[in-house]
């Protein structure tokens, strides 16, 4: 049976400076002033309109998450408005995590603090790269002085913790230039590290104007030995590109990979509700341009489709298999409302070739990623298709 997940809320904040190269995100460079006041109402009124549609007045908040664009780009005073709306609509734990992500060139000594004042309890800052000429070809605005100054700020800020969002295989990078800038990502003592491969998405300037990347076997060393420096230094990799010190995990997007649910509320922004009433599984999509989505005459819904049975083990595996960790038979059957035979022949095709395993716990049965299937998540995934 098809049980109510853990449910988080996603805010998107579509608005940066510039539009970088490799960016397939919603976003949108700033021309003008930005309409704070306008998109924060928008976004109370969009939410209000998602807690009607799924009748979500007795479900409790698990995690909140502000990205974009560039959310640091707003007041301090906007991030309050919005967080006290919110908050002031779900149950919710004293300590809930509220995540907001930052760019070290729109930050200034005091934003960060206000930030922390407004309900922010997590940072997440945007490097990148610490190299000069990889941050010019990434197309970002900030410089490696600030980045670390950034780090400095969000230490000082009173946040419960913050993430540095670093990225290798950059254009014309070798691998002492990947290392240097996780050494120096290390220095900075972040409770987290989002550490990602970048990869060219289409409808990107670098789609239509490939850079010149590392070749596959410069790849899978600054993988192997960032991996091996990661863990040195006392960050446990529990997803494919995230790693946090003990007890500094990302919770919100641990719900995401556990096919938890989520609203989904500002420009382009997607939420995925699952209701134990009706057994359905509902994902939206609301308008993607600012101008659309700021006219009181459309709705802020653009798409409500349904997850048939038939997609629901792939997308489960597809968020689930990324994690550093076993999931339990029952929590397959509760999250996607099926039964374990619906993919009992998958499974073992995996097991068969090595990329999953299976194991009994205290009379519950469990399947895990092996390090192979890490590796070659691409080809696990191939078999639930």
């Amino acid at each position: 049976m098809l049980e109510n997940q853990p449910l988080s809320l996603y805010i998107h904040i579509p608005w940066c400076v510039e539009k970088c190269p490799y960016c397939d995100f919603n976003s949108h460079a700033v021309k003008s002033s930005i309409p704070e006041q306008d998109y924060v109402e928008a976004l109370i009124a969009d939410l209000d309109a998602d807690i009607k549609r799924f009748d979500l007045t007795e479900r409790s908040l698990h995690s909140i998450f502000i990205g974009g664009g560039t959310p640091s780009l707003f007041s301090a005073a906007s991030i309050k408005s919005l967080l006290t709306q919110v908050l002031s609509r779900f149950d919710h734990k004293a300590e809930i995590e509220i995540t907001l992500e930052a760019n070290p060139g729109t930050v200034e000594a005091d934003k960060f603090i206000g930030f922390f004042d407004a309900g922010v309890s997590r940072l997440s800052i945007g490097v990148q790269s610490f190299a000069s000429d990889k941050l010019i070809k990434l197309g970002r605005i900030h410089d490696s002085d600030q980045a670390k100054t950034a780090a400095k700020l969000a230490t000082d800020s009173g946040v419960s913790s913050f993430n540095l969002d670093l990225m290798h295989g950059l254009p014309d990078q070798s691998l002492a230039n990947a290392l240097d800038d996780l050494k120096i990502a290390i220095s900075l003592n972040p409770h987290h590290i989002s550490w990602y491969q970048l990869t060219i998405e289409p409808n990107t300037i670098f789609h239509s104007k490939p850079p010149k990347l590392p070749v596959d076997d410069v790849l899978w060393e600054i993988q192997d030995m960032g991996v091996e420096l990661l863990k040195e230094a006392g960050y446990h990799q529990y997803e494919i590109s995230a790693y946090a010190k003990t007890g500094y995990q990302c919770q919100h997007n641990i719900n995401y990979w556990q096919y938890g649910d989520y609203l989904g509320i500002g420009c382009g922004a997607h939420g995925k509700i699952s209701d134990s009433r009706t057994q359905k599984i509902m994902r939206t999509v609301k308008v993607k341009h600012p101008k659309g989505y700021l006219d009181h005459n459309r709705d802020f819904l653009d798409q409500l489709s349904e997850v048939e049975d038939s997609d629901r083990p792939f997308e489960f595996m597809m968020n689930q298999l990324r994690l550093f960790r076993t999931f339990s038979v029952a929590h397959f059957q509760t999250s996607t409302g099926l039964a374990i035979s619906s993919v009992l022949p998958q499974l073992k095709e995996a097991q068969q070739k090595k990329l999953m395993a299976y194991e009994v716990i205290d009379n519950e049965e469990y399947w895990r990623v092996t390090n192979h299937g890490q590796r070659y998540l691409n080809d696990l995934l191939e078999i639930f298709l």
